[in-house]
């Protein structure tokens, strides 16, 4: 369904300039997810409890814009728990980490906060039990993305295969198809994961897996809102960065419902060359992107087009995860 998003830019059509006309669909939902708002309270609530420094482990999110804030904050990033120095906090990131991650915070005995999303959390948990059950597991994900690397840190060595495509499915080989289960990252393509996973159950029909796959809500409802909005647009734009998964799923959505599309990662990245010939833009942005990124592309446009906006809602969210104890309570 469509309204109207309440923006300044919605009546510049009765300003008396020669910009020439652009349909701005904005989609709804977009930006940031229960899971990265946890993420990034659990930093900022971290400074405040115990002051600078405060040290990440990871991005805390894919996303500089929202990195550099933090590190103006206080907050310190490294990729590594051996280079966070002795007696301060430490918080890890979203994605997950290994098991041998906070294992090894705890020898220290450092100050640790987990920001892992607890839908990240539960396919930790289903992969616990799926490898204590006997079971090889097929986990459908990316290579090197720290979300597959951290839940690879859940079970030992060697149950746990990486498949990323189709292909992948169709080509890989195990040694006992009758013990098999199948897990997914959480910011993958609905589509392409329902294919994958479909090609797994045609192979191995008695392979064990959640219901579905385990792409969350907010990336499934990012991308329904994309396909909504994709096919009345001449170009896309998604916001986010290069190294978020969700972000550049939403980029492929919109390809496929035939429309350009281009990640960027803030107003400054925009192409003007790119509206050659738009009358009709389509603007998302990826779970780990704030807000304030898409009103300044807005912001930007406007001084360009004379701008008429309208938002394209999918779906509504109300999900909000807890805090950890440890910030919330004396």
């Amino acid at each position: 369904m469509t309204d109207t998003l309440a923006s300044p830019l919605a009546d510049t059509s009765a300003r008396p300039d020669h910009r020439p006309p652009l349909a701005v669909l904005i989609a709804a939902p977009r930006g940031f997810c229960a899971g990265v708002d946890r993420a990034i309270n659990i930093v900022e609530l971290a400074l405040e409890r115990w002051g600078a420094p405060v040290y990440v482990r990871h991005e805390i999110v894919h996303n500089r814009f929202v990195v550099d804030t933090l590190k103006a904050k206080g907050a310190i990033f490294v990729e590594e728990l051996d280079e966070v120095p002795d007696g301060v906090p430490v918080v890890f990131s979203a994605h997950g980490v290994p098991k041998s991650v906070p294992a090894a915070a705890q020898a220290r005995d450092l100050n640790y906060l987990d920001a892992t999303c607890p839908l990240v959390s539960k396919v930790h948990r289903q992969a616990e039990r799926l490898a204590a059950a006997g079971r090889h597991i097929l986990f459908i994900g990316h290579e090197g993305h720290p979300e597959v690397i951290g839940t690879f840190g859940q079970v030992p060595e060697g149950s746990m295969t990486l498949i990323e495509t189709v292909d992948d499915a169709r080509a890989v080989t195990v040694a006992d198809p009758a013990n098999l289960g199948f897990l997914t990252q959480t910011t993958l393509s609905v589509d392409d994961t329902a294919d994958v996973v479909a090609e797994l159950q045609r192979r191995f029909p008695g392979i064990m897996g959640p219901r579905g796959d385990d792409i969350c809500y907010a990336t499934s409802n990012r991308q329904a809102a994309v396909k909504a909005m994709a096919p009345r647009c001449d170009l896309v734009l998604v916001i986010g960065a290069t190294n978020s998964s969700n972000s550049q799923r939403l980029r492929e959505v919109a390809e496929r419902e035939g429309a350009r599309a281009f990640l960027i990662s803030r107003a400054s990245d925009i192409d003007w060359q790119w509206f050659d010939g738009v009358t009709t833009l389509g603007l998302t942005a990826g779970a780990s992107a704030p807000e304030v990124l898409v009103q300044e592309v807005l912001t930007r446009l406007g001084s360009h087009f004379t701008v008429h906006t309208e938002n394209v809602t999918t779906a509504v969210e109300e999900v909000v995860f807890k805090l950890p104890r440890a910030l919330v309570g004396d």
